[in-house]
C-alpha cells in the first residue's frame, strides 16, 4: 500500500472526492477533517499520525499556512502537500518557508496528486536509498544516492505518473492527460520523444529502473 494519508479540506464535496480518489489509488485515508483545529487535534494522537497530509489553505478557522507551522512546531515530520487555488509565486514561497513539502494548484489532475503523494511518502521510508528512484518535486530533479539529474516539468510529471503505477501498463492517453494541460494537442511522436528523454535521464541517474514500450498501448516502468 502506498501510504496512510490525512486530508484537511473544508469543502465537503471535494473532501469526499479526495477520499474516494486516494482510496482508489490504494492509499489508506486515516482521517479527513474540515478545519485546522480538527487536524491539529488528530495529529496530537500519535496513533493517528499519517505518512503524509493533503492540506487546503482556505480553511474556515485558520489559514492553512498556520496549520503547517503548528504541525512543525509540534514535531510532526510527515510531509504536507498544500492544495489550493492560490497560484501566485509569493504564496508558494511562503508555504515552503513555513514547512510545506509540495504545492499543487486547483484544478488539478488526480493522477498528479497521487504521484506527488507517492513520492513524498516513499522519500521518508528508510529503504528509499541506494539506487532507488527519488524525485524532488520542488526542483524537478531525478536522483539516486548522490546523483541528481534535472528534468523539465513535463518530464517530471510523466515520470511521477509512471512511478505511482510502477509495474503496470500506463496508457498513452493517461500519460498525456497527466503531463500536459487539458485541451493541449500532443502529437504521438511528442510523447515518444519525452519518453526517450526519460530513459536517458534514468540511465544518467543510474537508478534501478527500466522503461519499456508496450506497443499500441503505452509504457511500463519496471
Amino acid at each position: 500500500m502506498p501510504g496512510a494519508i490525512a486530508v484537511v479540506e473544508d469543502d465537503p464535496a471535494l473532501r469526499r472526492v479526495l477520499v474516494r480518489g486516494l482510496e482508489a489509488a490504494d492509499f489508506q485515508v486515516v482521517w479527513a477533517v474540515r478545519d485546522g483545529a480538527s487536524a491539529l487535534g488528530q495529529v496530537a494522537a500519535i496513533a493517528a499520525r499519517p505518512d503524509a497530509l493533503v492540506l487546503d489553505l482556505g480553511l474556515p478557522d485558520m489559514d492553512g499556512m498556520d496549520v503547517v507551522s503548528a504541525l512543525r512546531d509540534r514535531g510532526v515530520e510527515a510531509p504536507v502537500l498544500v492544495l489550493t487555488a492560490r497560484d501566485a509565486l509569493p504564496d508558494r514561497l511562503r508555504c515552503f518557508a513555513r514547512g510545506a513539502d509540495d504545492y499543487l494548484t486547483k484544478p488539478f489532475a488526480f493522477a498528479e496528486l497521487a504521484a506527488r503523494l507517492d513520492v513524498l511518502v516513499r522519500r521518508r521510508r528508510p529503504d528509499a536509498g541506494g539506487n532507488a528512484i527519488a524525485l524532488d518535486p520542488l526542483r524537478f530533479r531525478l536522483g539516486s544516492g548522490g546523483t541528481a539529474v534535472p528534468l523539465s516539468p513535463t518530464e517530471y510529471r510523466l515520470l511521477a505518473t509512471l512511478l505511482v503505477r510502477r509495474g503496470e501498463v500506463v496508457r498513452r492517453e493517461t500519460l498525456v492527460c497527466s503531463a500536459w494541460p487539458a485541451g493541449a494537442i500532443v502529437r504521438e511522436n511528442t510523447l515518444d520523444s519525452y519518453v526517450t528523454r526519460l530513459r536517458r535521464a534514468l540511465r544518467r541517474a543510474a537508478v534501478d529502473a527500466r522503461l519499456d514500450t508496450v506497443r499500441g498501448i503505452g509504457y511500463r516502468l519496471h
